[in-house]
C-alpha cells in the first residue's frame, strides 16, 4: 500500500472530499448526457402542461407525500405492462417537476390510473379509503373537501412554469382562475388524478 492512500484512509477529511469528487463526477457522467436527448426534452404524442385545476391537484398531490407510497412509473416487464398499462417513457414527464417515477409501492401505480375508477369513487376512497379498499393501510384526506383553491397562486405558478419553457398562454394563465373557482383540493386532486395516463393509454 503506497503512503498516500495510507494517509488518505486516515485522514477522515480529505478521505470525504474524494468521496464528493468521485461521487460528482460519476453524477455528472450519469445525467449530463440525458439532458440534452431530444427524448427527456420533447412531451410525447398527446402530452401538454398540466390546465390549471390538473396543476393545483398536482401541488396537492405532492404536498401530501402520495409519491411516498405511489410511484408513476410502469417499468417494461410484461407482468407490468398487463397489470398497468403501456411502459412508462420520460417524455410523459417533460411537464413534472419534480417528476414522479420511482418504484415505491406501498400503494399501486398511478401512472394509467385516469379514467379507471369514477370521480365518486376516488371522494369516497380518499375520504376514508377502507370504505371502497377495505385492506387497505393509506391513510384519509378528508381536509381536502374544505380547502379551497388559491387562483392567484395558481396563476403564479403558471407564470413560473412558462419561464421554465412549459408552453402556457397568456389566455390559459388569465383563465385560470374562472377554471378553478369554487373548486375545492379534493376537486383538484381527483382531476389529477383522472388525468394520469389518458395521452398514453388512449383511454
Amino acid at each position: 500500500m503506497s503512503m498516500s492512500h495510507k494517509k488518505l484512509e486516515k485522514n477522515i477529511n480529505l478521505m470525504a472530499v474524494f468521496i464528493v469528487i468521485v461521487v460528482s463526477i460519476g453524477g455528472l457522467v450519469e445525467i449530463l448526457p440525458l439532458i440534452f436527448q431530444d427524448q427527456v426534452r420533447t412531451p410525447a404524442e398527446g402530452i401538454e402542461p398540466y390546465p390549471p385545476l390538473e396543476l393545483a391537484g398536482r401541488d396537492v398531490y405532492v404536498r401530501e407525500g402520495c409519491y411516498n407510497c405511489h410511484s408513476q412509473m410502469i417499468r417494461p416487464f410484461r407482468s407490468e405492462t398487463v397489470r398497468y398499462g403501456p411502459y412508462s417513457v420520460a417524455g410523459e414527464s417533460v411537464y413534472d417537476r419534480p417528476h414522479q417515477w420511482g418504484s415505491k409501492r406501498t400503494g399501486p401505480d398511478l401512472a394509467r390510473v385516469g379514467g379507471r375508477y369514477s370521480d365518486d369513487w376516488h371522494r369516497i376512497h380518499l375520504l376514508n379509503p377502507r370504505d371502497v379498499v377495505p385492506a387497505s393501510n393509506m391513510p384519509g384526506y378528508p381536509w381536502l373537501e374544505g380547502a379551497a383553491i388559491d387562483a392567484a397562486e395558481i396563476r403564479t405558478r403558471m407564470r413560473a412554469l412558462r419561464a421554465l419553457g412549459d408552453p402556457y398562454t397568456d389566455d390559459q394563465i388569465e383563465s385560470a382562475e374562472t377554471a378553478v373557482e369554487g373548486k375545492s383540493e379534493m376537486d383538484a386532486l381527483i382531476a389529477y388524478l383522472q388525468g394520469l395516463g389518458k395521452a398514453r393509454s388512449g383511454r
